[in-house]
């Protein structure tokens, strides 16, 4: 057994990563920081650098995490060891992620430790339990992510139900306030019952009645001319739910095809 006197003195990147989760539960890059720092006293090695990727929306894209970017190519470069990170929910939030940066790490050499846990040993086909507890302990954590945003959706369902404001861009003719509470534009919702007047009196078509409202000046929700599906989707129901479904699928095809394409990008770089 090696005394930690005489293990090699590693030179590692400390990679630190905040998301909307990390916000909320106040594991913060100063408390991630603070963390891996403790870490680095209590062993032989120390951190060379220390880079930080941030997620500043639900929208934006892991795979252009330029500090993981940067620390995999140090490690590949040879200018560090291997890298160090708070815990394996801050190295990537999915568990398939996690493997390809691991992979990527090991690949070229180089060795991984999170801050609470110690080393990540490579995997060995000796010993396949190593590689089983793992991935068994980076999917219970993506399942309880995933339960904690089930149960923010049912919230959110719950409280549209009863006609409480959810989640999403108020309607014409509202606005939220800063608890979350939709009240009531008065201009916006005169023009709002003008255009179902001239809908149901007048039997003016959708683009008949954005062509009106351009006319008078009037300007859309976030402040462009109407459309004929703009008017749709405001005086009609089902226009609205449809567009709203449809929305949804996009965004669920979007995240799926982000999640195929992230290890890609990262395995990538094993070549």
């Amino acid at each position: 057994m090696v005394k930690p006197s005489e293990a090699p003195r590693l030179r590692l990147v400390a990679l630190l990563r905040v998301s909307t989760a990390g916000q909320v539960d106040g594991y913060g890059f100063d408390s991630q920081d603070k963390d891996v720092k403790r870490w680095a006293r209590s062993s032989p090695h120390r951190i060379v650098k220390t880079l930080r990727d941030e997620a500043v929306t639900g929208r934006a894209d892991e795979d252009d995490r330029l500090g993981l970017a940067e620390a995999l190519t140090m490690v590949a470069n040879g200018d560090a060891d291997g890298i160090v990170f708070p815990n394996m929910d801050r190295l990537a939030r999915n568990m398939t992620q996690q493997e390809a940066i691991l992979a990527v790490v090991w690949a070229h050499g180089g060795r991984a430790f999170s801050a609470d846990g110690g080393e990540v040993v490579p995997d060995d086909e000796d010993d396949p339990m190593r590689t089983f507890v793992r991935q068994v302990m980076g999917a219970a954590a993506q399942l309880e992510r995933g339960l904690i945003a089930k149960r923010l959706r049912n919230g959110r369902r719950n409280k549209a139900a009863v006609g409480g404001y959810a989640h999403g861009a108020p309607r014409y003719g509202q606005q939220t306030t800063k608890d979350k509470e939709l009240t009531v534009l008065p201009e916006e919702e005169d023009r709002r019952r003008q255009m179902e007047r001239w809908h149901a009196e007048e039997g003016l078509g959708y683009r008949a009645i954005a062509q009106r409202a351009n006319a008078l000046g009037w300007k859309a929700k976030r402040g462009g001319e109407w459309h004929a599906t703009t008017v749709q989707r405001m005086l009609s129901n089902a226009a609205r739910e449809k567009a709203n479904a449809q929305a949804a699928l996009g965004r669920k095809r979007a995240k799926e095809e982000q999640q195929r394409t992230r290890a890609n990008k990262v395995l990538g770089r094993v070549l």
